[in-house]
């Protein structure tokens, strides 16, 4: 077992290390350009958002972006709550204070003031055709879409003052078909919430890795930008839309398979979307769960020869904590506590999550291999519940 510990932890430091030489390699975007050239329709599906509508919405009223090069599509998933209402007193909003700085009380003082309506907000019905309702919704929108790069985030998100600024910066001086920007969480100081962060910036930080060592695997779609057109071309989520998750990565594969050199990352502070972690155990289970039903659909073998390592990683890990002598019992462990170091210290610093790392981070990593066992374990023979609905991998 000794030798096959070595073995797998000399690949796993290999491609943490890579990883980390990757992530110093994406240069930052530090000015934005002061003409305004590209035209966005941001796409934002939802379902039952009323708790975090609000938010975005008055994150949409402050971004600093000339309105008439932007048009919001807000798509209705079937949503049982009032987020429609939310949206629609936003949409026809007072004059003067034209956002939305609270939940109730400002919905109902909006209506009894004079109104104008926001022309660039639509909020419009899913149509469902597939077993994808999330792709279904960006399909839906982007047939109404008047502008040619779609910009697609979530309802639970924060929308930094000059998001859109760096991505038309971004654009007009790269011939990009597709941009892929980074995601934060907005996490409280609990084992929960930072156990989540911890696991999000592991993500982040790969993701941004591999672009930087020009093997680029991994997106999100909270913060992700493509050209309509070429989407068309490519023919959508067309093979892929049977998978309930997925609108991002699958539709990144075919980017990246028809032309990698017009796929890249803008690594940008002022670009970083904003959401917020899950509330309980269950449903962070849930939600990795459905991210993790999809990985065995990639195409890449080389995607998932390094899926298969991180989980031989985390298994060695639990092997040895519960079956390994005195002698050996923290061995992969703290080896593994290290190696994760090179990758999070240069992800934790860019996206300015120093403060509460330290005091989380040996209890997290952890939890984490067993966490991951379970989550794969979960993915591979049971359902899962997510938005209200239950879905199969």
């Amino acid at each position: 077992m000794i030798w096959l510990l070595i073995f797998i932890f000399t690949f796993y430091a290999i491609l943490i290390l890579w990883l980390a030489i990757g992530f110093k390699k994406v240069k930052e975007l530090k000015k934005t350009a002061s003409v305004n050239k590209t035209s966005f329709s941001v796409i934002i599906p939802f379902r039952n958002e009323a708790e975090n509508i609000p938010i975005l919405l008055k994150s949409i009223a402050e971004l600093n972006y000339p309105k008439e090069l932007v048009e919001f599509i807000l798509v209705d998933d079937a949503s049982t709550d009032n987020s429609v209402k939310i949206i629609q007193q936003f949409v026809i909003s007072n004059k003067e204070q034209g956002e939305i700085s609270g939940v109730q009380e400002d919905l109902d003082t909006i209506s009894q003031k004079s109104e104008i309506t926001r022309t660039d907000i639509r909020i419009i019905k899913n149509n469902r055709t597939s077993n994808s309702p999330k792709k279904d919704a960006i399909t839906t929108a982007i047939s109404l879409s008047k502008n040619n790069w779609i910009v697609t985030t979530d309802a639970d998100c924060i929308l930094p003052k000059n998001w859109l600024k760096s991505l038309d910066s971004f654009i007009q001086n790269n011939n990009a078909k597709m941009v892929v920007a980074p995601v934060n969480y907005k996490a409280k100081n609990n084992f929960l919430e930072q156990f989540q962060l911890l696991d999000f910036m592991s993500m982040q930080g790969t993701t941004i890795g591999g672009f930087g060592m020009d093997f680029p695997f991994l997106c999100n779609g909270a913060n992700f930008a493509y050209r309509k057109d070429t989407f068309l071309q490519l023919n959508g989520f067309e093979g892929n839309n049977n998978i309930a998750s997925g609108d991002d990565v699958f539709l990144f594969e075919k980017f990246i398979i028809a032309d990698k050199k017009s796929v890249f990352y803008l690594k940008s502070k002022e670009a970083i979307v904003t959401t917020f972690p899950v509330k309980t155990w269950s449903d962070l289970v849930n939600q990795r769960t459905r991210w993790a039903a999809k990985t065995g659909n990639f195409s890449s073998l080389k995607v998932k020869l390094i899926g298969l390592l991180v989980l031989l990683t985390n298994f060695v890990v639990v092997y040895y904590l519960l079956l390994g002598n005195l002698e050996t019992l923290f061995i992969p462990f703290v080896l593994k506590l290290i190696i994760d170091l090179f990758l999070f210290l240069p992800t934790i610093q860019f996206f300015k999550q120093e403060k509460h790392f330290y005091k989380w981070y040996l209890f997290a990593s952890f939890l984490y291999p067993f966490f991951s066992l379970l989550v794969i374990f979960k993915s591979l023979f049971f359902k899962y519940n997510w938005k209200g609905r239950r879905f199969k991998k």
